[in-house]
């Protein structure tokens, strides 16, 4: 039991200094180590033509649409996506219209995507710093019970159980947010290579 309040001790301490502040301040419930981008920025993925005339319009185009929402998944590998670009573009009547109209798609669908992640990620922060909190509480409730005297040894031992079993899961989620901080870069990147393809097929 002494080894297990060690290490409910040691987490609680690491649990409070990691979301006692945010890395911005603009961000407060920000947890990742790369800066908070809220939107993708229409010109840093895309230099082709202007896509103001079709704001919206490919969700009128049945087809257009179901090729966004299969490219835009990120189950479906790039090469796959990139692929089903050349093979529809190939075909189209008007390929830069075409074009046009499938990259406003991506753009609006893995922007959406992006946000989703954001905020989920945020959320998950918040839980954090509850479970940082509650973390702190019962570890020095855990000590004040420790120091009675006679000690209540039932009460020590299930307090000590709660608290490996609140740090493990503050540790599984903390490991999590680690691997989700990786998913707006990857949409970015995603989002610039299917936009450059959708370029070089409508030059």
């Amino acid at each position: 039991m002494r080894y297990k309040t060690a290490i409910a001790v040691f987490l609680a301490i690491t649990a409070i200094s990691r979301y006692g502040h945010a890395a911005d301040p603009r961000y407060p419930d920000w947890p990742c180590t790369q800066a908070k981008v809220p939107e993708i920025s229409l010109a840093a993925v895309w230099a082709g033509p202007p896509l103001d005339d079709i704001s919206g319009k490919w969700k009128d185009d049945a087809k257009v649409s179901a090729l966004v929402a299969k490219l835009a998944a990120r189950r479906t590998p790039l090469e796959e996506a990139q692929k089903a670009i050349e093979e529809y573009l190939s075909s189209a009547a008007d390929k830069t219209a075409s074009g046009k109209l499938l990259f406003a798609g991506l753009f609006e669908s893995l922007n959406a995507q992006r946000s989703q992640v954001l905020n989920g990620l945020e959320r998950v922060t918040r839980k954090q710093r509850e479970a940082a909190d509650k973390i702190r509480t019962d570890t020095l409730t855990l000590q004040a019970l420790q120091g009675e005297t006679p000690r209540d040894q039932a009460k020590i031992d299930e307090l000590g159980n709660q608290l490996v079993w609140e740090t493990r899961i503050f540790e599984d989620r903390r490991n999590v947010i680690k691997f989700v901080c990786e998913v707006p870069t990857a949409i970015d990147q995603r989002l610039f290579a299917l936009g450059r393809t959708i370029q070089q097929e409508i030059e």
